[in-house]
């Protein structure tokens, strides 16, 4: 399989980056960036091939990623158009919808719609993914191949799922280092220095993460036996609970999802 990246930033560079300790050969991936500066940082750090020219870039490929900022894919898209032929194309584009894809495609309709998330540039990463009608049993087993270089990936068969997939997994890393960020905060100003507040918040964050991800549990059973009766954890939820604390973080996500709507509908207008 060999796949072309359209665009050579970070998201990009962790997917090449995850498919060559896979085995991928560089033969098999090539990246077209329109900046000088940053097709020589991807042939020096990732060795792989890169152009600047679209054609040239896509020619023998059998996958398109299309790893551009949204607002430049429309763009793109139309001089891509003409030159597709047969190709997968799988775009990770933030707010997007497939539709408008396929439209600025001239009704192209081989597309996955890809929703990483920072986290895949240590490939500890999630991705929704969603299928277009065209899209075949192979084509998605290399839409997977793909995105699990990185990390973990979920299908979802209602495209406008991805809305919430953006609000909790594509925007989760930021409610996450929020709430480090907080917990960093309370530690300096109960005396600790910078550096044991950020060591003991990021490895209870990685530890409880660990531990809920290798438990049956769910949640609110593993934070319930941590909870001892008159402790100090459960002075600490109590506070949580008393200002609504689990209420407004739901309303977060589903602002993060209203958005992601907005977003999307703001690009069907192109």
């Amino acid at each position: 399989m060999n796949i072309t990246f359209i665009g050579g930033g970070n998201m990009a560079s962790a997917l090449i980056s995850g498919l060559l300790q896979q085995g991928y050969a560089t033969s098999q991936l090539h990246v077209v960036e329109i900046s000088a500066e940053n097709r020589e940082k991807i042939k020096r750090e990732l060795g792989v091939p890169t152009v600047a020219d679209l054609a040239s870039g896509i020619a023998e490929s059998d996958v398109v990623v299309l790893s551009v900022k949204p607002q430049q894919l429309h763009e793109l898209a139309l001089k891509l158009a003409p030159l597709l032929n047969n190709q997968l194309v799988i775009s990770i584009a933030a707010g997007i919808r497939a539709i408008d894809i396929s439209r600025w495609l001239d009704g192209y309709q081989r597309i996955v719609r890809a929703m990483p998330n920072t986290p895949s540039l240590v490939r500890a990463g999630v991705a929704g993914l969603y299928a277009a009608s065209d899209v075949n049993e192979q084509d998605r087993k290399n839409a997977e191949a793909i995105l699990t270089a990185v990390g973990s990936v979920l299908w979802v068969d209602d495209e406008e799922m991805l809305h919430t997939v953006t609000a909790i997994s594509g925007s989760g890393p930021a409610y996450v280092f929020y709430f480090i960020e907080s917990m960093q905060q309370a530690g300096i100003e109960l005396g600790l220095t910078p550096k044991q507040a950020r060591q003991l918040s990021l490895q209870t964050f990685v530890g409880a993460s660990e531990l809920a991800s290798l438990s049956d549990e769910d949640a609110a059973t593993l934070r319930t036996r941590v909870t001892s009766k008159g402790g100090t954890t459960e002075q600490a939820i109590q506070v949580m609970e008393k200002n609504d604390v689990k209420s407004k973080i739901m309303a977060a996500i589903n602002a993060a999802s209203e958005r992601s709507k907005e977003m999307s509908n703001e690009f069907s207008k192109l």
